[in-house]
C-alpha cells in the first residue's frame, strides 16, 4: 500500500516536472549551429580521405571491417551463450581501468558484458578507420581527432538509462525516487541556463563568496567600469618595500586564488610580507561589446598607476595568470617601447603568447567555429560564459560533461559541495570585440609571435618583452600546454628570465600549496636555445610546491623591508561587488 502511494506520487511529481521542462526548454534561445559543432567541410574532408582509401588501398578497409563483423559476432556468440545458462560471461583477461565500467556486472552480468565489449569493439573499429584516413594537413588530423573523441565518449553505454547498471541499481533501489529527483535536477538545470541543458558541476548553495571562500581580509580602495582594486591586509609587522599586483583572467572569478584559507595563493603572499592587490574585474553585459584588448590594457595601466600612487613607490611587480598573462605580456612589451620602466619583475602563470600549435585547441581555432563566435557576438555582444563554459567542459567531456549529467540525472544526486568546482561554474561573458581579437589576431593569426600585433597604435612583439620575469607552466594542462608556455618565454627578449614545470595541471598545479606536499615541480633547466625537450631533460625535480622557490625569486625582487602599509581609502570590504554578479 505504501509502494503504491509511493508510485503515485512520484507519477504526479513528474507529471509537473515534465510540463515544467517543456516550459523552460521554450525559453531557449535560436540556436547557433556555428557553435553546436564543426561545419560540413570537416565532414566532406573525412568523406574525401576515406573515399581515396577505399580507391587506393580497399583491401585495407575490407580486412577492418571483416574483423568488426568477426568479433561482433564472437561477442554476440558469448553473450547468447552466457543468457541461455551455457557459460558465464566470457572474460577478456583484460583488467577493467576505465572508471565509467568499474561496477561489476560489466563483467558478471551477461547483458552488460556484452554492451560493454561491444560498445568497446566499436569504438576500436571507429578509432581504426579514422586513424587511418590519409588526411590533408596536421589541422584536419586533429579536428577529426577531436571528433571522434566526442562521439566515442557522447555513445558511451553509461549515457543511457538501459545500459547504465548503476542508475538500474540505484532506481529499484529507493523505488524510482533517484530518477524523479535526477528529473528535478535536470529541470532545474535547463531553468538556471535559458533553455540549455547545463549541467550543474557543484551545488551552488554550498558557498557563499566571502563568507566560507574568498574570504582573505582586504578592501577595494579603487573602482571603474572594467575592475575593482582590492587591496589585502597585512599580516606581518613589516613589508617588502616593491608592492605586487595580480591580473586574474577575467574568463573566470579572481577568487580561484582564494578558496581556503589552507590553499590561498593570496594569504601566502600577504604572509611573505608582500604588500598586495589583486585586480578584480567586471562581468560584463552587453553593453560592453566594443570593449577590446586597448581597453584592458589601459585598465592594466590604470590599475598599475593606483598602486604605485597608493605605496608612494616608483615600481612594482606584476603577476598575470592565463589570459591575463598574455595580456600582461603585451603590456610588457608596449612599455618597453614607451621606454616605461614602472615593472620591476613580472610573473606569467600558464600563459600563451605564442599560439603557432593550437593544440587540443584545434577543432575550436578553425574557422567554422570562430565564425559562429562571430554571429554569437553579432547576436549578444558577448562571447557568453555558457559558451565558454560549454567549450572549456568538451575538452573533458567524460569528467566535466557526460559524468555529471549520470550523476545528476540518473542516479539523482546532489552536486557536489568542491569550492573548485563552484568557482568552474561561477563563469563570466567576455566582451565581444575582445574575444574576436582574442581568437583571430592572438589565436588564429599568431601575431604576437608573428608579425606584431597592435597594441594602442604600436605594433609589439614578443621579442619587445624586455623585463625580469619568471614563468610557471603546469605539466599536465590542456589549455596551455607547458611546452607552448615555454615557446613562447623563450622568444622573450628578457635577460633575465626563469620558468618553472609544476606536476599537474592548470588549477591544481598552480594552487599548490607548501603544506600539502602533493605536486613537485621542475626548474634550473639548461637554457632556453635548445628546445623544451631539453630543458626539461636538464632540470631538476624537486619535491613540493613551487611557492617558495618562487617566494625567494620574489624577495630577490621586491626591495628592502619597510613597516606595514594600512589600508586607507576603503570603498567596500573585499571581495568586492563585481565578484558577484554572475553571468545572464
Amino acid at each position: 500500500m505504501q509502494s503504491a502511494r509511493k508510485l503515485g506520487e512520484n507519477i504526479e511529481r513528474i507529471e509537473a516536472l515534465g510540463h515544467r521542462l517543456v516550459a523552460a526548454f521554450r525559453e531557449k534561445a535560436m540556436p547557433n549551429p556555428g557553435v553546436e559543432g564543426p561545419g560540413p567541410d570537416l565532414v566532406l574532408t573525412a568523406a574525401n580521405a576515406w573515399m581515396k582509401t577505399l580507391a587506393e588501398q580497399p583491401t585495407r578497409l575490407i580486412e577492418q571491417q571483416v574483423n568488426y563483423w568477426g568479433e561482433t559476432l564472437q561477442n554476440y556468440s558469448a553473450a547468447q551463450r552466457a543468457l541461455t545458462g551455457m557459460q558465464g560471461p566470457a572474460d577478456d583477461g583484460q583488467p577493467i581501468t576505465d572508471k565509467r565500467f568499474k561496477n561489476p556486472l560489466w563483467q558478471t552480468h551477461p547483458y552488460f558484458s556484452y554492451v560493454r565489449k561491444q560498445y568497446l569493439t566499436n569504438v576500436r573499429a571507429f578509432q581504426d578507420t579514422m586513424d587511418e584516413l590519409d588526411l590533408p594537413d596536421q589541422v584536419a588530423r586533429r579536428r577529426v581527432d577531436w571528433l571522434t573523441r566526442q562521439i566515442v565518449d557522447m555513445m558511451s553505454p553509461t549515457n543511457f538509462l538501459a545500459t547504465n547498471p548503476d542508475a538500474l541499481e540505484r532506481a529499484v533501489e529507493t523505488e524510482g525516487e533517484s530518477l524523479v529527483r535526477g528529473l528535478e535536477n535536470l529541470v532545474r538545470d535547463v531553468e538556471l541556463n535559458g533553455g540549455e541543458m547545463v549541467v550543474s558541476l557543484a551545488d551552488r548553495e554550498a558557498f557563499t563568496v566571502g563568507e566560507n571562500i574568498g574570504t582573505a581580509e582586504g578592501s577595494v580602495v579603487y573602482q571603474t567600469s572594467l575592475f575593482e582594486l582590492i587591496q589585502y591586509k597585512p599580516t606581518t609587522d613589516q613589508v617588502h618595500a616593491t608592492p605586487m599586483l595580480i591580473f586574474p583572467p577575467w574568463i573566470n572569478k579572481f577568487y580561484i586564488l582564494d578558496l581556503k584559507p589552507q590553499n590561498s595563493l593570496i594569504r601566502w603572499l600577504v604572509g611573505q610580507g608582500h604588500s598586495l592587490f589583486v585586480v578584480s574585474w567586471k562581468n560584463p553585459d552587453a553593453a560592453y561589446a566594443e570593449i577590446g584588448i586597448d581597453d584592458y590594457i589601459a585598465a592594466y595601466l590604470d590599475a598599475m598607476d593606483k598602486v604605485r600612487e597608493l605605496t608612494e613607490q616608483p615600481k612594482l611587480n606584476v603577476v598575470g595568470y592565463c589570459i591575463a598573462g598574455t595580456t600582461l605580456s603585451l603590456t610588457l612589451a608596449l612599455l618597453n617601447k614607451l621606454g616605461d620602466e614602472r615593472v620591476n619583475s613580472a610573473t606569467l602563470l600558464t600563459t600563451l603568447t605564442d599560439f603557432s600549435d593550437h593544440g587540443e585547441f584545434t577543432a575550436y581555432l578553425h574557422d567554422d567555429f570562430v565564425n559562429g563566435i562571430v554571429e554569437e557576438v553579432e547576436r549578444h555582444g558577448l562571447m557568453r560564459a555558457q559558451l565558454m563554459s560549454r567549450t572549456m567542459s568538451f575538452l573533458r567531456a567524460n569528467d566535466l560533461v557526460w559524468g555529471p549529467a549520470i550523476r545528476s540525472y540518473m542516479l539523482g544526486e546532489t552536486p557536489p559541495a568542491f569550492d573548485l568546482l563552484y568557482w568552474n561554474g561561477d563563469s563570466t561573458n567576455l566582451p565581444g570585440r575582445m574575444a574576436l581579437q582574442y581568437l583571430r589576431g592572438l589565436c588564429q593569426r599568431n601575431e604576437f609571435a608573428g608579425q606584431g600585433f597592435e597594441v594602442m597604435g604600436r605594433r609589439v612583439h614578443l621579442g619587445d618583452v624586455a623585463t625580469p620575469l619568471c614563468a610557471v607552466a603546469c605539466e599536465t594542462d590542456h589549455i596551455a600546454p607547458w611546452s607552448d608556455c615555454w615557446r613562447g618565454v623563450a622568444a622573450m627578449g628578457s635577460a633575465d628570465k626563469t620558468f618553472i614545470l609544476s606536476e599537474s595541471g592548470h588549477i591544481a598545479g598552480i594552487v599548490n600549496p607548501p603544506t600539502k606536499m602533493k605536486y613537485g615541480h621542475y626548474a634550473d633547466g639548461d637554457g632556453f636555445d635548445r628546445g623544451h625537450d631539453h630543458w626539461r631533460e636538464s632540470s631538476t625535480f624537486t619535491e613540493g610546491s613551487w611557492w617558495p622557490r618562487w617566494g625567494d625569486w620574489l624577495a630577490d625582487r621586491a626591495g628592502a623591508m619597510v613597516p606595514a602599509r594600512e589600508i586607507s581609502g576603503e570603498i567596500s570590504p573585499a571581495p568586492g561587488s563585481y565578484v558577484h554578479e554572475r553571468a545572464v
